[in-house]
């Protein structure tokens, strides 16, 4: 990432302010590998508490995971109570994942992937079927005890809106850079206390406040930019018809 020393040091300034804010993040892992999953699915899209309650709805409702990889997806999205393009979008990828799950595993089941190395298991994770980067990270720090930053559409937009990373930068270098930064033990803190601050009311006014600012500003810059262009061309003109 470029100008990474400034930004290091931004994040280590933000992970301080975020500590101080709520010291006590109790580390939190799941035993099984594919609820991790299926957790990473919902979160992505939705809050922790709304991923919770989707995920008991889940348990309440369906037979097992294999009962719920044969299930249509209308049937998904109305256990989940809300009909609309995020549950309708978010069913779609839970039946596609697992059954990526089952095609490669011929079972709803991944807890092989803890008797090999966290390489392989990444690997492996990558190559399923509809699975994201957020899931594939979440499922590594959670599930796997690897060592990544999962990252949600907000916790990066909040993160390029206070320019805590390269605004050039994608997921993945945000991911990478964030992981070299923030210590193996310490990654589920900063992972829990950064998607906090980026999903509440505060941090979403402000995001918004600066996106909007700077839209703003690179309209008015290329406003600018237009403006001198035209003066320099009527400057030229004007030359020509003297001469």
């Amino acid at each position: 990432m470029k100008n990474s020393k400034d930004y290091s040091k931004k994040i280590q300034k933000l992970y301080r302010s975020l500590s101080r804010k709520c010291p006590k993040v109790p580390k939190f892992s799941h035993d099984v590998v594919v609820d991790a999953i299926l957790y990473a699915v919902i979160g992505a899209e939705m809050s922790e508490k709304m991923a919770d309650s989707v995920i008991k709805k889940f348990a309440d409702y369906f037979v097992d995971w294999n009962d719920l990889r044969v299930s249509r997806s209308e049937e998904i999205v109305e256990v989940m109570g809300n009909d609309n393009h995020v549950t309708m979008d978010i069913a779609s990828a839970i039946t596609r994942i697992l059954n990526g799950i089952f095609n490669e595993y011929h079972k709803v089941s991944l807890e092989a992937l803890k008797k090999i190395g966290k390489r392989p298991a990444k690997q492996a994770l990558e190559k399923i079927d509809g699975v994201s980067r957020f899931v594939v990270d979440y499922c590594l720090l959670t599930a796997l005890g690897g060592h990544a930053i999962p990252l949600t559409g907000k916790m990066i937009k909040y993160l390029r809106a206070n320019e805590l990373v390269n605004p050039d930068a994608d997921e993945q270098q945000i991911g990478g850079f964030l992981a070299k930064q923030i210590s193996a033990k310490n990654g589920y803190e900063f992972y829990a206390l950064l998607r906090r601050e980026s999903e509440s009311a505060k941090a979403k006014k402000e995001t918004k406040a600066k996106t909007r600012h700077k839209k703003v500003s690179e309209a008015k810059a290329k406003s600018k930019t237009k403006t001198k262009t035209k003066t320099k061309a009527k400057k030229k003109t004007t030359r020509r018809k003297k001469a």
